[in-house]
């Protein structure tokens, strides 16, 4: 055996750690063999984490488990209680189970990715996992103290997590309650603003009908219903379409929305977002609009961003042999009713959703900056 030491240690402790083989520590590393089911008794995990339920457990005690295949392979989890395990997961089993903690956070330590090997099916065995190199404290008290104190950075990372979950739910269910006009504002004098009137979307924008002549703009955008209109080369790492002839292409502007009739699980009639980048083009299937008063682009960008518009698209789809995508006619499109509150009101609206979002990317920026304080102790804490 050999002793080395590590970066950031706790005051009390001063003998060397011992490097040695993942293997001292694993009594057994096998392949889960749980079947999913929708009820049960006891969990079943795969890769990611629950998948389901079963009523026949088949471990039970506290456990490491890790993605053994898939784009998930090398991924981590630790679990206790009765469960059962899917056989694309491996479950290890350490000779000290009370002990689990810590040599998950270990494992951690040493990103498994660069462990995984095939190109077509990414795969890693419990063999590879038993011949890992590994240092650890020679005191069981040691290691103790590091996994509490990992464990305590995860349960503020959790509870970041759960907060910023609710606070995402609170900001949609407040947010559909504007523009369902259950919630109104009122003016600074404490007065009912107007009625909202409904509008057709081709009164107020117009039809972006401009082509990329002789091929003028070659940065080609897409709109994807997760992430909006972005870079299609950054967002597929490759670049789609063909550089060489772009002449179809409709050129976009910075602020034009576009709506994609592509049906996703995110975007169930597809998206409209709106062009925060600047020119570029976009595929002729999809639909590009600018708005004729730029006062309105902040108020329907969040209104594009709910459901509420969804009832009209489905009632005018004609999906034929397409289950994949809408197929709308223009003139339908552009009857798309849009609800519209005064200038005064809408601008209520907007503020008020703005400030939900600052919250909830406040405690997202939280949640990433822990997460980077715990990168950064597994890199000091560990070799």
């Amino acid at each position: 055996m050999e002793l080395n030491t590590v970066k950031l240690r706790f005051n009390d402790f001063k003998d060397s750690w011992i490097k040695t083989k993942f293997q001292s520590q694993c009594l057994k590393i096998s392949s889960g063999k749980s079947k999913i089911e929708e009820y049960g008794q006891f969990p079943v995990y795969g890769s990611t984490g629950k998948l389901g339920y079963t009523n026949d457990f088949t471990h039970d005690g506290n456990y490491i488990l890790v993605a053994r295949v898939g784009a998930n392979a090398g991924q981590l989890n630790c679990v206790q209680g009765k469960f059962g395990v899917t056989d694309n997961t491996l479950v290890i089993e350490l000779e000290n189970e009370d002990e689990f903690t810590f040599y998950y956070y270990l494992l951690q330590s040493i990103n498994l990715n660069k462990f995984i090997f095939g190109s077509g099916q990414p795969l890693i065995t419990g063999g590879m996992l038993k011949s890992l190199n590994i240092l650890q404290p020679n005191i069981r008290v040691e290691r103790q103290k590091i996994a509490d104190f990992l464990s305590s950075v995860d349960k503020k990372i959790s509870l970041l997590k759960e907060k910023h979950a609710l606070l995402t739910q609170y900001k949609k269910g407040v947010i559909r309650k504007l523009f369902t006009q259950d919630i109104r504002f009122k003016d600074d004098n404490g007065n009912a603003f107007p009625d909202w009137e409904i509008k057709p979307l081709s009164k107020l924008a117009d039809k972006n009908s401009f082509k990329n002549k002789d091929n003028a703009v070659n940065a080609v955008l897409t709109n994807s219903a997760k992430c909006g209109i972005v870079n299609q080369g950054d967002y597929f790492n490759k670049d789609i379409a063909n550089q060489g002839n772009l002449t179809g292409y409709t050129v976009v502007e910075k602020n034009d929305f576009i709506y994609n009739p592509r049906i996703s699980v995110l975007a169930p009639v597809g998206p409209i977002k709106r062009n925060h980048i600047g020119q570029g083009v976009m595929s002729p299937l999809y639909t590009a609009f600018r708005f004729k008063d730029g006062n309105v682009l902040d108020y329907l960008e969040q209104y594009f961003n709910t459901t509420m518009w969804h009832r009209y698209m489905h009632s005018i789809a004609n999906f034929g042999a397409r289950h994949d995508r809408m197929n709308i006619t223009s003139a339908d499109f552009y009857a798309l009713p849009l609800p519209m509150p005064s200038d005064a009101e809408r601008e209520k609206i907007v503020d008020f959703i703005k400030a939900l979002e600052a919250k909830v990317s406040a405690v997202n920026e939280q949640i990433e900056l822990t997460q980077t304080f715990k990168k950064g102790l597994l890199q000091q804490m560990f070799l």
